[in-house]
């Protein structure tokens, strides 16, 4: 069953396993107030269990701002969790705080033993944003402000292919160009999870203000990295090649190495439409390494914002390498050409 909270918004998520448990780690704020778009400053992370990812036990809040005066005093925004070589969890998540009416965004961490009670390190922030590459709001010298925040959030952490150390994708903006075509994948290296060096962009393509919640995964011989856009974000020259609408939703890049270079091979969302259903999306890996895809509940059909989370839609390839997820059950069609490739039993 989709996984909601009672008297509270849910949004932007992430899950690990840990044995046969999927633990997810979630976004939420209250119901009760003005507008939903009021949620983002009031976010904490809440936690949530399943054994099949449709029943979920509901655990409560995990992690929540700081006492001012801090880094990430204002909310705790989306991350992701990982388990390092010493057998603890690491809980990588966006921390924010407010200078000039403008939401200035962190990366940093907290650590556990046993994904329930959780300890914000020391070291915090962990990577802040570097004005060599990206947009960066400098309020004494000059009070720039052509973005509504400093973007530098969504962290996504993985061990390097290659063996060497770590790496991180998240979401950023470039210095120059227009503003709806700054939007990047940046990325960032660490030799141990502490110590973290931003580099030049991991992603670019000049069509969307915004990257947002990158996840890098493997099926067979490709690489996948998500990202989503809202339509209201992208660059007026961004006509779709295929003539299609403008679409909401989740995206794809794909690569034959991990490190690139990615391509948007076609115009077609992973899970989007006009209508802005469906957002955030999520691979989740289910029982027997089965891949699916989750999003969070955006505009609903009767019209307002869901505020929960889908149930899990399977994903799968075609045989060129394009990805595909069954995202029928909220009105966004699949072709039969395309089902005809879902694996049986999905």
């Amino acid at each position: 069953m989709t996984f909601a909270v009672a008297g509270r918004y849910v949004w932007d998520f992430w899950t690990v396993r840990d044995g046969e448990t999927t633990h997810l780690f979630y976004l939420n704020a209250p119901r009760d107030i003005p507008h939903p778009d009021d949620r983002h400053g009031l976010a904490v992370i809440g936690h949530a269990t399943s054994a099949d990812l449709r029943d979920w036990t509901d655990l409560g809040d995990c992690l929540g701002p700081s006492a001012k005066p801090a880094w990430d005093d204002g909310t705790t925004w989306t991350g992701c969790t990982i388990r390092r070589p010493d057998g603890q969890w690491m809980m990588f998540y966006t921390g924010t705080t407010r200078q000039g009416g403008i939401n200035l965004q962190r990366i940093g961490a907290a650590v556990s033993s046993d994904l329930h009670t959780w300890t914000k390190l020391p070291q915090n922030p962990l990577l802040v944003t570097d004005p060599r590459w990206y947009e960066h709001y400098d309020f004494a010298a000059t009070g720039e402000r052509p973005w509504h925040d400093e973007a530098w959030r969504d962290p996504w952490v993985y061990a390097d292919p290659g063996g060497k150390g770590w790496r991180m994708l998240f979401t950023a903006r470039e210095k120059h160009g227009p503003d709806k075509g700054r939007g990047v994948i940046a990325e960032a290296t660490s030799p141990d999870l502490i110590t973290w060096t931003a580099g030049p962009p991991f992603f670019r393509i000049g069509y969307f203000g915004e990257m947002e919640v990158p996840q890098l995964f493997q099926i067979g011989d490709w690489w996948y990295c998500l990202f989503c856009n809202g339509a209201r974000n992208q660059a007026p020259n961004y006509l779709p090649r295929s003539g299609a609408p403008r679409m909401s939703g989740t995206h794809y890049l794909r690569s034959r190495s991990p490190g690139g270079p990615f391509e948007m091979v076609e115009d077609r969302f992973l899970a989007g439409d006009p209508a802005w259903s469906l957002y955030a999306g999520r691979m989740v890996p289910g029982k027997s390494d089965q891949l699916y895809l989750m999003c969070f509940l955006n505009e609903l059909p009767e019209g307002g914002f869901g505020g929960t989370l889908s149930d899990p839609m399977p994903i799968w390839q075609l045989p060129d390498g394009r990805l595909r997820a069954d995202t029928r059950a909220y009105g966004i069609p699949v072709s039969d050409e395309d089902l005809a490739f879902m694996p049986c039993g999905r």
